[in-house]
């Protein structure tokens, strides 16, 4: 939807939480982000149009946040990450989009081996570690999320720790998942990359025979595990954080088992942005992304979504591991890029279903 802005825009030079180091700047030890560079201009204005994995309610005051501290609107159009990737790479060249946030970094890695995004400029690249964006310089990570079991604490007292656990039979038709999503996808894309393409299939095998139960997304498994219809379910870490919020600690009686370490179970993935090759708003679309590496963006990822800051200096939302001690899987972000290839092997396993 459009939402025009109706902040007009002031000095960002001197506004602080956009961290261009004015005179409110209390940490001149590091460089900061300076919207300026993007955002000032006197040809800064106009609109983008932004294709987000990442849905409405994590987001929609994001882009708002955007708009009235730039002259930039912003037309979303919501939608899953590889559904959308899928679509950017149907409409080729002639995309309307200028911008693609992805819930994860395979379908960033798709669209980038596709020649569909542009290079990014290092103010933007090096905000964020090596490992957090692209070996191309075709997308940045906005935020950190880990792949974990959730689980009925009713129901369930030593949850696996491990991805083969979940092979066993006691999990048979007890395991919920959303088939269709991003995240879910890079995991199995991540499988394939580490163990290789036969031993990926026969875990997929081994799962498909253990009956789990596929849901539309992964608020769903979460509320699903939590009421007990299915006693684990395989999310990212933030959703049980959003029902805590909601519902509150009591009232909820799910909660997460992060990974043994090493294991291709806990990978730990990137939201991210990318700007696409044909942008008529390429300038405009750089601003968007320097926004979410700002303090102010990553603040924001933090407190309203529950997920792991990339940009050093910015606080972690209390209660999780530290982003330092978690120990994924060795694997370069890049190489999630085959998202076409494992979703063939989901479908001939039985395993890509609505």
């Amino acid at each position: 939807m459009k939402r025009t802005a109706f902040v007009a825009l002031v000095g960002l030079a001197g506004l602080g939480l956009l961290g261009c180091g004015g005179e409110g700047s209390s940490d001149t030890s590091e460089p900061t982000v300076n919207l300026a560079e993007f955002c000032t201009s006197a040809d800064a204005t106009g609109s983008i149009t932004v294709y987000s994995g990442r849905s409405e309610t994590l987001v929609a005051d994001f882009f708002n946040e955007f708009e009235a501290a730039t002259k930039i609107e912003v037309d979303v159009r919501y939608g899953d990450s590889a559904e959308l990737a899928g679509q950017i790479l149907t409409e080729g060249s002639a995309t309307p989009a200028d911008v693609f946030f992805s819930q994860d970094a395979g379908a960033l890695g798709a669209l980038a081996s596709a020649d569909l995004l542009s290079t990014l400029p290092s103010s933007i690249l090096d905000r964020v570690g090596e490992q957090f964006r692209s070996s191309a310089s075709k997308w940045v990570g906005t935020s950190g999320r880990v792949r974990v079991v959730v689980y009925n604490t009713e129901i369930v007292s030593a949850p696996p720790t491990n991805i083969d656990s979940l092979l066993d039979q006691q999990w048979k038709g007890k395991i919920g998942f959303a088939p269709t999503n991003a995240s879910w996808q890079s995991f199995v894309t991540a499988l394939r990359v580490i163990r290789g393409e036969d031993a990926a299939r026969e875990w997929l095998e081994g799962f498909a025979a253990n009956d789990p139960v596929a849901y539309e997304k992964n608020s769903a498994v979460r509320d699903a595990v939590n009421a007990g219809q299915v006693s684990i379910g395989l999310v990212n870490h933030y959703y049980l954080y959003e029902l805590i919020a909601a519902e509150g600690d009591d009232a909820v009686v799910a909660r997460n088992q992060f990974m043994d370490s090493g294991d291709v179970g806990g990978l730990v993935n990137v939201a991210g942005m990318g700007v696409l090759a044909g942008s008529d708003a390429s300038t405009l679309g750089q601003c968007l992304l320097t926004f979410a590496l700002s303090d102010a963006g990553q603040e924001y990822f933090v407190n309203r979504s529950y997920e792991y800051p990339l940009v050093a200096g910015i606080a972690q939302y209390e209660g999780l591991p530290a982003f330092s001690e978690l120990d994924p899987p060795a694997l370069d972000l890049s190489d999630l890029e085959s998202l076409g290839a494992t979703q063939e092997l989901l479908a001939d396993v039985g395993l890509l279903t609505d």
